[in-house]
């Protein structure tokens, strides 16, 4: 078993968040029936896995996300690294302070976005879209 698939125990994250199983998996575009079966151990394909990190573990809502919303963060971590680690910096510690409750990651663990997985700025260097 990979690190990554005993952090995402979904079983373990639904019952933290108190939902039923149709409630968890629907909410990420998987029938409660194949949520059962990840949850009994079948290997979760790595869509299912990132949008179960994505929506139940990091709390995002995805309706409010755009593509360019990814090619900013890109472009800034490019183009303003001091900039984006200031900022990073800043929404961790309003995170420590409890103004946004979420599940946590195993202890470095290492998120998407820090993992530099989001794509590139186009290549004049300024955001597309």
């Amino acid at each position: 078993m990979k690190l990554l698939d005993r952090v995402l125990n979904p079983r373990e994250i639904r019952r933290r968040l108190g939902l039923n199983q149709e409630q968890f998996w629907t909410q990420i575009g998987v029938t409660q029936s194949g949520g059962s079966r990840y949850e009994s151990g079948r290997e979760m394909p790595k869509p299912v896995r990132e949008l179960l990190r994505l929506v139940h573990v990091e709390q995002i809502d995805l309706s409010q996300v755009k593509r360019v919303d990814f090619e900013i963060i890109s472009y800034l971590k490019e183009s303003h690294p001091d900039l984006y680690r200031s900022l990073r910096r800043a929404v961790r510690s309003r995170h420590r302070a409890g103004a946004t409750p979420a599940l946590e990651l195993a202890e470095g663990e290492e998120s998407m976005e820090e993992s530099g997985s989001n794509g590139a700025p186009a290549a004049d260097g300024e955001p597309r879209g």
